[in-house]
Parts: C-alpha cells; structure tokens; sequence
C-alpha cells in the first residue's frame, strides 16, 4: 500500500462521524462466563468450572451496532428484543453508547435471543442458546420498515446482519429493496446460508468461505473453486460485489465488473473469531458509505477484522485502533 493510499484510508475513517448508518437484524445479548477448571466432576466426565467473573456484551447484529459506533459513526438499529431483563438489558447497554433505539420493537411472549458462553483459561467450555427462529411478522414486521421508509432520507448505508433469528424474512428484504430503489443507498448483507435466495440485487454480499460454498453449491477447496463460487454467487444474487471473508486466507472481493482482488489476512495471533464478521460489516457499511471504493473499504475491513480476532470475546474495533493499524500496514 503506498503512502498516498494508506492517507486515503485515515481520511476516511476521521471522516466516519460524519456518516449515519442504519443497522438491521437478530439483536442479541452475548453473556461470557469466566472461570478456572481445576477438575472433573465426580457426576458425569465433565469440568467442573469455578466462576470468577461474568459479563454482558452487545452481540449479534448488537455487535455490528456497536462496532459502527466505535468507530464514531452515527447509527440506528431495526431489530426486535423481547419483553423480558434481557431485552431490557440489551436497549440500556444500546443507550449507554448513544444508539437510537427508535426502530427497535419489543415483542411479547418472544424470548431475547442469549448466547451464554463458558470459558476456561480462554478456552470455551461450551455454549447455551436462549432463542426463537420463528419469523417476525404482522404489526412488528410494519413498525420495522415503516422506521426504515421514514428514516432513509438520512441515512448514508445500511447493513443487514442477518443471523436466522427471525427478523430478517423475504417479506422484510423486499420492503428494504423497494424502500432504496432509485437511492444512492448501499445495502450491504451479512448472509445466512438458509436464506440466500432474498439477498437478490443488493449492494454487496460478504459470506465466510463455508457459507460461499454451500450457497454456490460449490465445494471451495483451491483458487479455482473460489472463483467459481464468487462469480456464481454475483451472477445469482445480481449484486454489485461479493466478499468471500477466509480466515487465515484473508478475503476475495468479486466485483460485477468482473474484477477480482485477494486481500491477505494481516491477523498476528487468533484468540477468538466471535464477531469479526459484525466488525467487518460495520467498517464496509461505513467505508462504503464515505465515498472509498468496495476494494478500500474491504482493506478497513480486513485490519478490522485482525484487531478483533486477537482479543477473546465479542469485541468492537475503535476508530484509534484501525488508524493505529494503519499507521503499521
């Protein structure tokens, strides 16, 4: 990267406050319990493990909400919670960073999805779920979109972190494609396999590997088979760019243009991958959002992405971190 292209990228992310992003998707609260294991249970072969300490993080498209906000960006968040301490949780933790909470609907006899998870000397133990897949739909579903329709007058980009909670429905993808039609809107998913036929014609796609190859229908196991599975997936789903995110191997950025670009990993060390996939979207929907091209964009991304990686937990990027790692690219 020369010197004139890394000042591009810290001008842009100095320029993040100036952008509002509207953050759609399966809201969740990540709860991590922290502990030593010293030894087995005597009832089953299993650890034993002795709490030290519990916290209580943003998590989900929460967690994308929170990375944009780290950032410095102004953001809104559509989503759904439910009318218990978890959800309450959830909004209070969402109002401690200044987040506007109008398009976030409280449904009753809905649970708030809970990721629980147990860790032992960095190691998860296991993990519980607390959750509903069924579809949001009626009332919940309108009050979303009509909070989407009002608002897009003011809104720079929006990005959809779909996590097959419920909130993300076809009914929902086309209101959003109807709603930004004609606009100079990007609509940037974070797809869940499951629902690869409703992500038709929006801005860029950005699936992990694993997720490319089964909605390809494409088994990626060389250069080869990645560029079949990225251009299937953009000629599929007529979308601008698809962002294939892979690990250790960094990312491919697959461009309707036909163009191609390979963006080595720049991660040190790998403590944890929960949430680098939410840091990603937050810093494509900005990045996009402030003027830099799809690849720039996925550049940010990527130093994100090998911020998050490192620390153990769900983790949220700040915008004196990326520039930090620019500063060292």
């Amino acid at each position: 990267m020369t010197a004139s292209e890394k000042q591009r990228l810290r001008e842009a992310v100095s320029s993040f406050p100036q952008f509002h992003l509207l953050v759609a998707g399966d809201l969740m609260l990540d709860t991590f319990i922290w502990g030593e294991v010293r030894r087995i249970s005597p009832e089953a072969p299993v650890p034993v493990v002795e709490v030290r300490e519990e916290t209580r993080l943003l998590g989900g498209t929460a967690n994308v909400v929170h990375n944009v906000s780290r950032l410095g960006g102004k953001v809104s968040v559509v989503g759904a919670v439910g009318d218990d301490s978890p959800g309450r949780l959830l909004r209070r933790l969402l109002d401690e960073i200044s987040v506007e909470t109008d398009g976030l609907i409280t449904i009753r006899n809905r649970p708030t999805t809970v990721k629980t998870r147990i860790i032992a000397r960095n190691q998860q133990v296991v993990r519980i779920d607390h959750e509903s897949s069924v579809p949001v739909s009626g009332d919940s579903t309108e009050g979303m979109l009509d909070f989407i329709r009002n608002n897009l007058p003011r809104i720079d980009g929006i990005v959809i972190s779909d996590y097959a909670k419920g909130v993300v429905t076809p009914e929902f993808m086309d209101a959003v494609r109807a709603a930004t039609r004609g606009l100079d809107i990007p609509v940037i998913v974070d797809p869940k396999v499951k629902h690869a036929e409703i992500y038709r014609e929006v801005t860029m796609v950005t699936p992990n590997h694993h997720e490319a190859a089964r909605m390809a229908g494409i088994e990626i196991h060389d250069e080869d088979s990645l560029v079949r599975a990225g251009r299937h997936l953009l000629e599929h789903l007529n979308c601008k760019a698809v962002l294939i995110t892979r690990g250790k191997d960094g990312m491919s950025l697959f461009h309707h243009t036909g163009g191609m670009d390979h963006i080595p990993t720049v991660a040190r060390r790998v403590f944890d991958v929960t949430g680098a996939g939410d840091t990603v979207s937050a810093v494509l929907g900005l990045g996009v959002a402030s003027g830099l091209t799809m690849k720039e964009s996925a550049l940010l991304a990527n130093l994100a992405a090998g911020i998050v990686v490192g620390e153990v937990g769900t983790a949220a990027v700040s915008a004196a971190q990326l520039l930090s790692a620019l500063d060292t690219y």
